[in-house]
């Protein structure tokens, strides 16, 4: 196709953009060498569950732009109230103030939350939230007369980039050169039920590893502050997910032990795993719940941690006892974040969004089914929306392919010109699109990162044994 002086100029500004991105910007979570000796994708926008570049070409937006975007972007309601809100009044300090957005949205989130979680601190990120939780959580304690610096976390953890939210986290790529930085915790196994710590069968694993719990409260209980999890999902760690039940019992080990339960419902929050929260499923009721991501629909930045009347009334005091919580930001309840938010729920509510779910979940389910049979797919896990699929050098070993290969990222890479955009953790290809994304659309991204999975570990295995057999034997059963 021939180029016309359009496209030539689209070309020059794309190449303009990229030179002053790769001359001034550090991108988060981004091996910066290989950055600069790429061409760099530059998004500028977006229709729905597709996002466009510079050079007009389009991609579903295959992680819903890091696990944030429910609606498709651009929908019109939540624009709309952005811009109503804006009109209004963009910002006012949360500290000592208030406002009618952040008021009403705290009612609306405290209705719809499990359990008897009365009380909501506005932040601005996931990572923040989970802070705020660790020390209301810690200052609980204190206020009470007790002194309990420990909080129990799963293995393969991960609850931000803070260094409060790294403590409790147990994801050594992620958080090892930080460990000097850190307190500590107790950890309790993983339900990582494909490579069981525990040596154990599916679901065995995951109810053996929510009983480790019970072993470490019996010893050390007095001095725990908190159980952290994330609940059925662990996003960062790979998508893994926990067999039915096991949250269930973490939450009743917890309980009986009178220590707190925190659930980091920033990824598994507003509809990813099929309904509104992640503890739903099980009938969990935490004492404190950290939600960001998708509560604004993935348009601006916020994030809430709520706790019950109990943790909270453990603050009221006289100024002059100190029993303030004293964490806060600027931009704390910010009125544009929670207009957005609102019409957030509110589209939930117009579009019923939580009832088209169960057939998009099953419809998803489907089009992953033929790749369980892939010679080079270990596992595929999903969750209401949530999908993680495992890649291997070898099926029937668990093999992993060597670390250099970066096949995740060469998946990614393929499914690019595929007109999808996915993002890998490790070896694992991660699918975590937006609640308004249709069957048909569902269908394109799967065919996508399907093709994808070829051609990486085609070219993975020609890389490993360019002369074996192998690598005709896998294009053939592809």
């Amino acid at each position: 196709m021939t180029r016309g002086p359009q496209d030539e100029e689209r070309g020059e500004r794309t190449r303009r953009l990229a030179a002053l991105d790769q001359a001034h910007i550090w991108h988060p979570f981004t091996p910066m060498q290989g950055w600069l000796e790429d061409d760099p994708l530059i998004i500028e926008r977006a229709e729905g569950c597709e996002l466009i570049d510079t050079e007009g070409r389009r991609y579903l937006d295959g992680v819903s732009s890091l696990w944030v975007n429910v609606h498709g972007h651009g929908h019109p309601a939540i624009d709309a109230a952005i811009a109503e809100q804006l009109s209004r009044l963009a910002h006012s300090t949360f500290l000592g103030l208030t406002h009618p957005p952040a008021i009403e949205l705290a009612a609306r989130l405290a209705a719809l939350a499990p359990g008897r979680l009365e009380r909501v601190f506005f932040s601005e990120n996931g990572a923040a939230s989970v802070e705020v939780a660790l020390k209301m959580a810690y200052s609980y304690w204190r206020h009470r007369g007790e002194e309990r610096p420990t909080f129990v976390r799963l293995e393969n953890a991960y609850h931000g980039d803070t260094i409060g939210a790294v403590s409790i986290g147990g994801i050594d790529r992620f958080h090892e050169t930080y460990r000097p930085l850190l307190f500590a915790t107790a950890s309790i196994p993983s339900p990582y039920c494909y490579r069981c710590p525990l040596g154990l069968e599916y679901p065995s694993c995951g109810l053996a590893c929510a009983e480790a719990l019970d072993e470490v409260l019996t010893r050390e209980g007095d001095r725990v502050a908190a159980v952290v999890v994330e609940p059925l999902v662990q996003g960062a760690a790979g998508i893994i997910t926990a067999p039915d039940g096991h949250l269930r019992r973490i939450a009743d080990i917890a309980r009986h032990h009178g220590v707190l339960l925190v659930v980091d419902e920033v990824a598994t929050g507003f509809g990813r795993t099929g309904k509104m929260f992640a503890c739903e499923h099980e009938g969990v009721e935490p004492d404190l719940l950290c939600m960001a991501k998708g509560l604004t629909g993935g348009y601006l930045p916020l994030s809430a941690t709520l706790a019950t009347s109990a943790v909270f009334d453990a603050f009221l005091a006289r100024p002059e006892e100190h029993r303030t919580l004293y964490h806060g930001h600027s931009y704390s309840g910010n009125p544009l974040c929670c207009a957005a938010a609102l019409a957030n729920l509110d589209v939930f509510e117009s579009e019923a969004v939580l009832a088209s779910l169960p057939a998009k979940v099953a419809a998803l389910a489907r089009l992953l089914a033929p790749l369980a049979d892939h010679p080079h797919v270990g596992e595929v896990r999903q969750r209401g929306l949530m999908v993680g699929i495992e890649l291997v050098a070898d099926r029937a070993t668990k093999e992993p392919f060597p670390e250099h290969l970066q096949v995740g990222a060469e998946v990614a890479r393929a499914t690019r010109p595929r007109g999808a955009i996915v993002r890998p953790l490790g070896d694992v290809v991660v699918l975590m699109p937006p609640l308004a994304m249709t069957e048909p659309e569902l269908a394109r991204l799967v065919a996508a990162t399907a093709a994808a999975i070829d051609e990486a570990t085609i070219g993975a295995l020609a890389t490993l044994r360019p002369s074996a057999p192998q690598v005709a034997a896998s294009r053939e059963s592809l």
